[in-house]
């Protein structure tokens, strides 16, 4: 049975309500289902536009606030925190290291630093730094990449050693494992290709050298893609270092910097941070695609 509203054809349903048996049939119930934009049901009317500009004010009320905060918390660290912690910490570190150490015994330091480090799974990001704040970019580049070379190979060899102990565990967590499994499938320009992008995603740098032997990549693609994958990360180490510098020096020497100073780092610095926005995002969802054509080889 229907009826007729307002020129829509609304369907009558019939619902028995009460206990069967043979003295009680149950009572039936005329339910009128009205599938109407209008009918003040939930998610069938839609927001008013006082609503909507009420939920507008409010989220650019809470984006003030949170680049207020986050602007003030900048502030308090530029007047107080930075100067304290370069008085304290950073200008005794680096008068200890020129004092303490020659540049070509430095240098020495620095590259076993970097080779060694990654194989004992310790972070050589510091050295880096100091790369960046002793030899610029030049000579510290050179440096840093040569350590890498020695540092991911290590890794590498030594995780072979481990084969199957590594792959009983990537077979655990399928899901997870996914994603450096992919470097290990197809010919060596897509194992090339897929270890660049692990190279420049969050992906922790110091285990994947373990864990990349497990996956099958073979060795020449994963040098080559492992020295492209990290040059964006050694450059933004270097100017790191040579920011840290620079602000060391004018603060021991009680000077500020000058306005060309001022901008020419704050642009680098923001440069730096869009960069590496930009390489982590485009990595991301490069290895989301990569990832989702090898999800179904894993079901």
């Amino acid at each position: 049975m229907t009826y007729y509203e307002e020129a829509e054809v609304v369907p009558e349903l019939r619902v028995r309500v009460g206990e069967g048996g043979e003295g009680n049939k149950g009572d039936y119930h005329d339910l009128a289902v009205r599938d109407r934009p209008g009918n003040g049901e939930a998610g069938g009317e839609p927001p008013s536009p006082r609503r909507s500009c009420g939920r507008l004010v409010w989220y650019l009320v809470k984006l003030f606030l949170l680049f207020s905060c986050l602007g003030l918390l900048a502030g308090v660290c530029i007047k107080w925190v930075w100067p304290f912690l370069m008085d304290k910490e950073v200008i005794p570190i680096i008068n200890w290291e020129t004092t303490t150490f020659s540049t070509p015994v430095l240098a020495v330091l620095v590259f076993a630093s970097v080779a060694i480090f990654p194989t004992l799974l310790l972070p050589s990001t510091p050295s880096w730094w100091v790369a960046g704040m002793t030899f610029g970019y030049g000579f510290g580049f050179l440096l840093i990449m040569s350590g890498v070379i020695v540092g991911v190979s290590l890794p590498y060899f030594v995780g072979s050693l481990f084969h199957h102990k590594i792959q009983n565990w990537l077979e655990k967590h399928p899901k997870r494992a996914s994603l450096i499994r992919s470097a290990g499938r197809g010919n060596c320009f897509d194992q090339f290709r897929a270890v660049i992008l692990i190279r420049i995603s969050p992906f922790p740098y110091i285990f994947y050298n373990y864990c990349a032997v497990a996956t099958n990549v073979r060795y020449l693609p994963y040098i080559l893609g492992s020295l492209i994958g990290v040059v964006p990360e050694i450059f933004i180490a270097i100017y790191t270092g040579i920011l840290i510098k620079t602000l060391a020096d004018a603060s021991h020497d009680q000077h500020s910097l000058s306005a060309p100073q001022i901008v020419f780092n704050v642009l680098g610095f923001l440069g730096t941070v869009a960069t590496t926005i930009i390489f982590t995002v485009y990595a991301k969802r490069q290895l989301k695609t990569i990832q989702m054509e090898e999800e179904p080889l894993l079901e």
